[in-house]
């Protein structure tokens, strides 16, 4: 913590990089992004830095986390990161009407299943035809883990809350694929974590149902 607001994550700072690279890679140059699950603020000035073209609207369900993404915006002066907005990714209400892109890190495994059943519904409600929900975070391949450490990190978890835990990636896919999300792409991560890219494979948006 600093002495405002800011919140400082260590595995933010040093997964910023390669997911930044991915979203370089498939966002459009000019797209209006909704994040879900913002917690410090970080990856939000850092990557509406290194890509102008974005118009990057953080949310959080925690206020104390809202002040970290707000101290984060003032200091970094990025005049394409919105205020952020205090979001429960449960409710039937969004922020938006239709974005281009949701990103979403690092909550999937941290919340109960419930927040991934509305994560998707609310991805295929509002991103227009062709945009992309981007998720980052530790997945199991099936029944496996890909690694000790997850393996572990999931048994921590679970022993804080029952409903948490490292997801199957293969489960979330075929979630998505029942809502109308494509399955375009898997990227393997530092730290045994990933960036699963899904894309609107409908033209129907909430703004013409």
């Amino acid at each position: 913590m600093s002495a405002d607001a800011r919140r400082f994550s260590p595995a933010a700072a040093r997964n910023r990089g390669p997911i930044l690279e991915v979203l370089a890679r498939v966002l459009p140059a000019q797209a209006r992004v909704l994040e879900i699950a913002s917690g410090s603020g970080e990856h939000a000035v850092h990557f509406a830095a290194a890509l102008p073209g974005l118009d990057w609207q953080p949310t959080d369900v925690d206020a104390s986390a809202l002040a970290s993404v707000e101290a984060w915006r003032v200091h970094a002066a990025t005049s394409n990161v919105r205020a952020p907005i205090q979001f429960d990714v449960h409710s039937t209400s969004w922020p938006v009407d239709n974005v281009d892109a949701i990103y979403c890190a690092n909550m999937i495994h941290i919340a109960p299943p419930s927040a991934t059943t509305a994560l998707l519904d609310g991805a295929a409600r509002h991103l227009a035809a062709g945009g992309l929900l981007v998720l980052y975070g530790p997945y199991r391949l099936g029944d496996g883990h890909t690694a000790a450490s997850n393996a572990a990190f999931d048994e921590d978890l679970r022993a804080r809350d029952p409903l948490w835990g490292v997801r199957d990636l293969y489960d979330v896919l075929a979630q998505a694929a029942a809502r109308g999300l494509a399955h375009r792409e898997t990227v393997a991560m530092p730290a045994n974590n990933f960036v699963v890219v899904l894309a609107q494979r409908s033209s129907q948006s909430r703004s013409s149902r």
